[in-house]
């Protein structure tokens, strides 16, 4: 910086401004000047390094994307939701796929955080974290702020709206989830359940598949369910990820959605809205906008931020995979 100040001529702290591209500051500069230090900058191959500034400013410019299955897309929907808003705020996504997130920010400076996933058990760790200083914001339905943001997105009553959604014109219906009970796709198919229950249906047990979590898996459930006679006419998929995965199998299989199968997903995810035919599915509004909008201001700490918890209702977006 300072041999970019000199030949320039100018101040190293006009070369600090004009380089961080920080939209204001204590020490302005013309357009003239500043085209002029970021040609010699170019020209003396000025590269800023990332390590020291973060020891001097103590902001790292990264963002931790802590995300269970890069597959899904509602996953890929928070990526691209945050990557779109950090390019303009000179922030970098890193994201963490389906590994130990404790372990990677004990070690690894960012400026603020988002767990996809976390239970009280996970509360000792996100306690230490954010007494050092860590900016989070996690995903729950059981944590309550405490120094940390949380995002709350009561899955259960959108579960039940989808259901109710079904019932109104299927009494066979089949439930794609998840095996594992610590994710969210094991209390969708409680709220599947119940609600055969309620309206007095007798499950089958073939119309229950669950999935390992590769792309592989949720193929091999959905054919299990969808390659035989007697098939469920709807089908309730515990993720988007799995909703999107039994339309592909049942266009294979040669039936009409919605006209042979109707399907409904979990998550409102771009892709699925995008996709033909388009995925009716439960979830809230605006959900990934919004999200990237709280973690880039997080990151940014801003003195008047109180951490606090944020509601997203849910509620079943109609489209052609399963029309009113």
């Amino acid at each position: 910086m300072k041999m970019v100040a000199a030949r320039a001529g100018v101040s190293v702290a006009t070369v600090s401004f004009v380089l961080s591209g920080r939209p204001s500051g204590r020490v302005a500069a013309s357009a003239e000047t500043a085209e002029r230090v970021r040609a010699i900058a170019e020209e003396l191959g000025y590269r800023p390094n990332q390590a020291a500034r973060a020891v001097r400013t103590g902001r790292s410019g990264l963002v931790l994307l802590s995300l269970t299955q890069l597959s899904d897309p509602w996953c890929q929907s928070v990526s691209q939701a945050v990557s779109a808003a950090a390019s303009g705020h000179r922030l970098q996504p890193l994201i963490l796929a389906d590994g130990d997130w404790g372990d990677v920010l004990d070690g690894q400076p960012v400026d603020a955080a988002f767990l996809d996933a976390a239970s009280a058990d996970d509360l000792p760790r996100i306690r230490t974290l954010v007494d050092r200083g860590l900016q989070l914001i996690v995903f729950s339905d059981d944590l309550e702020p405490d120094g940390f943001d949380v995002i709350r997105s009561p899955q259960r009553p959108g579960c039940e709206l989808a259901m109710a959604h079904l019932l109104a014109s299927h009494s066979r219906i089949g439930c794609l989830t998840g095996t594992d009970p610590d994710r969210p796709g094991w209390h969708r198919e409680h709220a599947y359940l119940d609600a055969l229950q309620q309206a007095g249906i007798e499950r089958r047990p073939d119309d229950l598949q669950r999935y390992t979590r590769d792309q592989v898996g949720v193929y091999e459930a959905a054919l299990r369910m969808l390659d035989r006679e007697d098939r469920p006419t709807a089908v309730f998929a515990a993720s988007d990820f799995a909703a999107i995965t039994a339309i592909n199998v049942a266009l294979r299989l040669g039936l009409s959605v919605p006209d042979d199968l109707a399907v409904v997903g979990v998550g409102n995810t771009e892709e699925g809205a995008l996709m033909h035919p388009s995925l009716t599915s439960a979830g809230p509004t605006d959900f990934f906008a919004s999200l990237a909008e709280l973690i880039i201001t997080v990151a940014g700490r801003p003195t008047d931020h109180r951490p606090r918890r944020h509601d997203f209702p849910w509620r079943v977006h109609l489209r052609e995979s399963s029309p009113a």
